[in-house]
């Protein structure tokens, strides 16, 4: 769908900007959430990052790696917000009363002690992905979380494929190694 707003915008059709706007917004805003931790930042740098793909458009050189341009546009939102803020918020934990936007995993069909445990494991998982160091979690989440290939993956970081691979293989084991040690409190 990204893909078809993305041509229909460099055609000139201005009608295709609200719902790719719609579209785009939300899984940046989701980015932007948990690369800054801040509700506040991460609704500046999808807004930010809207305007600039639709003032950028035309730059775009192939509309189906529109997702990874995204993305791309979106880190640099980030780095810039950084930059501006003149420091990166420190690492924090849920329990802390961080102010992120826990993954929904509410099923009416599982008894509630399934629930209470996946919830916990949700917290854990959101705990490790927090406590990665910026370049793991940026990787992360968007070869796992967004989905990319590991070539858009590389293209949205600016990096060569080869090191979004090693920085994915060490995101896991971090993120496993947190687990492990939330497991055994």
């Amino acid at each position: 769908m990204e893909v078809k707003l993305a041509r229909r915008l460099q055609e000139g059709d201005t009608s295709a900007f609200e719902p790719f706007a719609e579209l785009v917004w939300a899984k940046i805003y989701q980015f932007g959430i948990r690369m800054c931790r801040q509700r506040e930042d991460a609704e500046e740098i999808a807004q930010d990052t809207v305007l600039a793909a639709y003032r950028k458009i035309g730059d775009l050189r192939d509309p189906e790696g529109v997702r990874a341009w995204i993305f791309r546009i979106a880190k640099n939102a980030c780095l810039m917000k950084r930059r501006r803020s003149g420091y990166e918020p420190p690492i924090v934990s849920l329990e802390s009363g961080a102010d992120t936007t826990p993954i929904d995993v509410a099923d009416e069909g599982v008894p509630a002690d399934e629930q209470l445990l996946m919830n916990e494991q949700m917290d854990a998982l959101q705990t490790a992905l927090a406590e990665l160091p910026e370049t793991f979690r940026e990787v992360f989440l968007l070869r796992l979380v967004e989905g990319l290939s590991t070539e858009e993956t590389a293209y949205a970081l600016s990096l060569s494929e080869d090191l979004v691979k090693q920085r994915l293989r060490r995101a896991r084991v971090a993120i496993q190694a947190s687990l492990n040690r939330h497991s055994t409190d």
